[in-house]
């Protein structure tokens, strides 16, 4: 057998903590798998004493986690610290450096560094695997890196926060507001004290990123995406979503067309009886649609310290059941110094089409102002539903609300006509506008 191939773990958190584990519970059988016994040889935290579960007390410790990448005698650096800058980055930068492997679950550290990390990787002869850096358990990294090579991949989508995804599920299920699911989801654990990252949005993006430069072949541009939360998602926007026949999810989207990539995040409604909407709570689900395989949808845990342990582990094998002198893929689907430029494609018509929804004063004239602006800015109109206000006697009263929903348009024809409307002012409260997704078309 071959000699043991041996680790450094920087990062004793809740995934840190469940990879020792599974490391020394698995040993043996690890060992049958991939040719080789996996140890733990060094790990690096900011508290030594603190008790987590595993008895690491005869692996060498360190504080500083650049100091293990530089110094430790180690085979892979497993960096589970966080943050796109240091010490994330001087570590990993420094292992992959000095020619040893790395993996990473860290998708703001790739976002913002990863093509350059690719390319360190790629001069020393080494490995920087990230599949737990999207979507948790799913190895879709795995699966766009190398079985899906002989594709050409027109459009990649998913739900890839579970922390949005349970927020949205338990308002549709529950009929309570973003706020309410919100504290639930941070008692339970789904969401941390600050939530800003993943309600706004900009965890998605990090992972979406990510998938675009596999799927594409080019560079990273996390900072090029169109990018919304679902904090201003309210009840009366899933009830509406319900009546119509969708579900409102946070999707990240990013497709190739005929004048660059279009990368977005943002709330949008999808039929009921798509199998995306069929994703609920915690779980994450990717979708890539290629040329020869057609549709391809994985869907499983997006978040958790086993989950994430799970496709660390996956990393290091990958790693293990390598042999010297063996010739490793490119870190990012192809070589770093061949990545193309990213191109942001110009705006296009959507053809999902859009949900707006306008609270406004219920008097005359106010619904032929609405469908002259929606006119005067060439958006057709699927449908148009009214409904009363709350206040007066039942529930007739000085307010109504009108929800539009548009066939293919322009966005900027939208933002245009709404701020046409708004202009008006007999709006009484902030518009909304959700993009409509239908994932077949």
């Amino acid at each position: 057998m071959a000699p043991a191939l041996k680790i450094g773990i920087a990062g004793l958190g809740t995934v840190g903590a469940s990879l020792a584990r599974i490391l020394s519970n698995r040993h043996n059988k690890l060992a049958d798998i991939c040719g080789r016994p996996i140890e733990i040889v060094a790990v690096s935290a900011r508290d030594a004493s603190k008790d987590r579960g595993i008895d690491l007390s005869a692996i060498q410790f360190y504080t500083n986690p650049v100091e293990m990448a530089e110094s430790a005698d180690i085979d892979v650096f497993v960096e589970l610290i966080g943050g796109q800058g240091d010490p994330a980055f001087s570590a990993v930068r420094s292992a992959l450096s000095r020619g040893c492997h790395a993996v990473t679950a860290n998708k703001a550290l790739l976002a913002r560094h990863g093509v350059e990390l690719a390319g360190i990787a790629e001069e020393n002869g080494v490995l920087l695997n990230f599949e737990a850096a999207v979507a948790g358990g799913i190895p879709v990294i795995k699966a766009m890196r190398e079985s899906l090579t002989g594709n050409s991949i027109s459009r990649v989508f998913g739900i890839l926060n579970g922390t949005c995804n349970y927020i949205l599920t338990e308002m549709e299920r529950n009929g309570l507001s973003f706020e309410d699911c919100l504290k639930e989801a941070q008692r339970l654990g789904y969401a941390e004290a600050d939530p800003t990252f993943d309600v706004e949005g900009n965890d998605t993006a990090h992972k979406l990123a990510l998938l675009t430069s596999l799927a594409f072949g080019t560079q990273i541009a996390a900072d090029d995406i169109y990018l919304e939360g679902i904090s201003n998602i309210s009840i009366e926007d899933i009830r509406a979503a319900d009546d119509l026949g969708f579900r409102i999810k946070l999707l990240g989207v990013a497709q190739k067309t005929e004048s660059g990539i279009e990368q977005r995040v943002h709330p949008t409604m999808v039929p009921k009886n798509s199998v995306i909407a069929q994703v609920d709570g915690v779980t994450n689900a990717v979708a890539i649609d290629a040329d020869v395989l057609g549709e391809l949808m994985m869907s499983g845990p997006g978040a958790g310290g086993d989950a994430t342990a799970s496709a660390v582990m996956g990393d290091i094998a990958d790693i293990a059941k390598s042999r010297p002198g063996h010739q490793h893929g490119p870190v990012l689907g192809r070589p770093a110094v061949h990545l193309d430029p990213y191109a942001r494609a110009r705006m296009r018509s959507h053809e999902g089409g859009y949900f707006i929804r306008l609270t406004v004063e219920d008097k005359a004239g106010v619904f032929a102002s609405l469908a002259k602006h929606m006119s005067d800015n060439d958006i057709s109109l699927e449908s148009i539903v009214q409904r009363p206000g709350k206040n007066g006697a039942n529930g007739n009263g000085d307010k109504k609300t009108v929800i539009l929903v548009t066939h293919a348009t322009m966005e900027d024809s939208v933002r245009k006509a709404v701020e046409a409307i708004s202009s008006d002012g007999y709006l009484l409260d902030k518009p909304q506008v959700i993009r409509i997704e239908r994932p077949d078309s």
